[in-house]
């Protein structure tokens, strides 16, 4: 198996939405997103890169487009790039922190601790 092989897993659920007319060009797939920088829009040799080696999240997973090769072309689908982008996004959610306390709720518990301490003998 080379470097170039995409997960085979995931080969048939993109395969099934090609067939049903959702396939893409990985051309066609990069012209769906704009340019990272300046006008245009994103090249075909990234959509590539994200089939062939994946796209790190911010947790340190390794997120892969899905895509199949038909004859001497790589095929993806308008669902894979959903799947893909929304891999990546989940990752970078922030998790929601609670409120600080307030100074008197501060207060309260430090003076709680300090009567349990207390009551342990420290």
């Amino acid at each position: 198996m080379s470097d170039a092989t995409p997960n085979p897993v995931a080969a048939p659920s993109v395969l099934n939405e090609i067939q049903s007319g959702d396939g893409l060009a990985l051309s066609a797939a990069g012209r769906l997103f704009p340019a990272h920088r300046g006008p245009g829009s994103v090249d075909p040799s990234t959509v590539f890169r994200w089939v062939v080696r994946g796209s790190k999240s911010s947790d340190g997973r390794l997120v892969k487009l899905e895509a199949v090769r038909v004859g001497g072309r790589w095929l993806t689908s308008r669902g894979a790039l959903n799947r893909f982008v929304t891999a990546l996004t989940a990752a970078d959610e922030p998790t929601p922190q609670p409120p600080p306390r307030s100074a008197t709720e501060r207060n309260r518990a430090s003076a709680a601790a300090g009567r349990k301490l207390k009551q342990m003998g420290a």
